[in-house]
């Protein structure tokens, strides 16, 4: 196998704090006071100083969660100054912080920008008060709108908002009106999530009792290829299967990592890592990472070696996900002929029914594609 050159990694920082836990949410989050956002902030500044001997250079760090924008920004200060201090960051490295529209405000907006970040992901999830009810968010559409605004005013690079599709009922006059907003609203970028339902929450306690589905699969593929039409009309791209961005400056440039292999280290609670073929993720609970750390013993719960077939796989599927595709010819001089094989009368037969654009050696997936991403790789691997 030939080792491609190591390209800058991305940081990823998990800030596990939110106000409430939304009824379909089933990320690390947790509702907890100062006390416990202190000793976090303690455990972090430790296991951030022990993370340099991993020998990584980063040209993007990402807050996500959880709420990031609900520590202050001394707090985000503070964490941004022990990553300077302990790990090496690029002088152009993007700084990513996940928004929600609640914590808002033109004094937020520009102490974060004060603070450099220049990609903002504001969590918008409908622009209809009566969607927002439904998936229990405690902004109004009013206030989305005014938020969107404010952040652009505050003259952030890119301003992202997040949207959930897949609603049960939701018609395509429904998506169409959400899409519509976001275009009139100016805003650069667009993550767009089909609402999937998990065991363990309210949404899936509600499930197991008959009282909630979601909208059938051909529904499903209608709002997605909805989403392509509209948005593809007025000029932006959906780059990947749930990204979407109104020029190619506006793509998530640490998402890519994600993508395609470029490694990345995921700090804080649940927060995975990727380095070379080695993944590891850290205690999903706030209470134990933070117990592990402060008793000196690792945060890490889990961790895998990838095989070279395993990384092949990895490698199609991601790489299915995004209108770039996939390159074969780099991916056999990556892995050999041996494990990068593809079943070529799979790829025809998908070609044929419009489902994967080949051209030569490169094959990328068309919208009609990206909606069932999942089944293109098992569909073109033998």
């Amino acid at each position: 196998m030939i080792i491609r050159e190591v390209k800058p990694a991305g940081l990823y920082i998990h800030v596990p704090f939110c106000s409430s836990v939304c009824p379909y949410c089933d990320f690390a989050v947790t509702i907890a006071g100062a006390d416990r956002r202190s000793a976090y902030l303690d455990a972090l500044d430790r296991e951030v100083a022990g993370s340099a001997d991993h020998g990584l250079r980063f040209d993007t760090v990402y807050f996500g969660g959880g709420t990031p924008s609900s520590l202050a920004p001394d707090q985000l200060a503070r964490i941004l100054a022990t990553i300077n201090a302990r790990l090496d960051l690029a002088p152009d490295a993007t700084r990513h912080i996940e928004i929600n529209p609640d914590d808002v405000s033109r004094a937020a907006a520009a102490a974060w920008r004060e603070l450099d970040f220049t990609f903002a992901s504001l969590g918008v999830q409908s622009f209809s008060d009566e969607v927002l009810g439904f998936l229990g968010r405690r902004h109004g559409a009013a206030d989305a709108r005014r938020a969107a605004g404010t952040l652009l005013e505050a003259g952030f690079t890119t301003v992202s908002v997040d949207l959930i599709f897949g609603l049960p009922g939701q018609t395509a006059d429904d998506w169409r009106r959400q899409l519509e907003t976001v275009l009139e609203l100016g805003v650069h970028h667009l993550s767009c999530y089909q609402l999937t339902i998990h065991d363990g929450t309210v949404f899936g306690r509600r499930h197991a009792l008959g009282e909630l589905r979601e909208l059938d699969e051909d529904g499903q593929a209608d709002l997605y290829l909805m989403t392509h039409e509209i948005l593809g009309g007025a000029g932006w791209e959906g780059y990947e299967v749930s990204n979407f961005a109104a020029g190619a400056d506006h793509r998530s440039r640490h998402n890519r990592k994600y993508w395609d292999h470029t490694p990345y280290l995921g700090l804080g609670p649940s927060a995975h890592s990727f380095v070379g073929r080695r993944r590891w993720w850290n205690q999903r609970k706030s209470r134990l990472w933070t117990a592990a750390i402060e008793e000196d013993r690792s945060p890490i719960e889990g961790r895998e070696t990838l095989s070279d077939a395993e990384l092949f796989f990895e490698a199609v599927m991601l790489g299915l996900r995004t209108a770039d595709g996939i390159d074969r010819d780099a991916l056999q001089r990556r892995f050999g002929d041996e494990v990068a094989a593809f079943d070529e009368p799979a790829v025809e037969r998908l070609a044929e029914s419009g489902h994967l654009l080949v051209d030569g050696a490169r094959i990328r997936p068309s919208s009609k594609g990206m909606a069932v991403a999942e089944g293109l790789v098992r569909t073109v691997l033998p």
